[in-house]
């Protein structure tokens, strides 16, 4: 089993920076993609960025603005958030696509979620 737990959210004022962490633990046999989802009130939960073996990908309303980075020797991955705006606002979620044993299908992982408030 793969567990996700993430770090680094709470409250910040507009234009202010944050920085999110994942790290993931137990058996994991090759960590495929891993990134960020968030959701907002209301609102679908969406791809913020995702980093693998293929490159990066990032929703154009962060571009620019938030980086995604991966340590593979800790199986941690960071978002660096800077000039955060109200509409970043929302709960963000770690994901992970693993292979957890060999011989076993990839599946995706979530962690539990740590909330973003930017405050106009």
């Amino acid at each position: 089993q793969v567990h996700l737990v993430e770090s680094g959210g709470g409250l910040v004022q507009a234009g202010g920076s944050l920085r999110l962490s994942c790290a993931a633990s137990g058996t994991i046999f090759s960590l495929i993609a891993s990134g960020w989802y968030r959701q907002a009130p209301g609102k679908q939960r969406e791809l913020v960025a995702l980093i693998s073996n293929g490159g990066i990908n990032v929703v154009d309303s962060v571009k620019g603005r938030f980086t995604i980075s991966r340590d593979n020797a800790r199986n941690t991955v960071y978002l660096e958030m800077n000039s955060l705006k109200p509409e970043d606002t929302a709960v963000y979620f770690c994901y992970a696509f693993a292979v957890p044993l060999i011989n076993e299908k990839a599946r995706a992982y979530w962690g539990q979620g740590t909330q973003v408030t930017v405050s106009s």
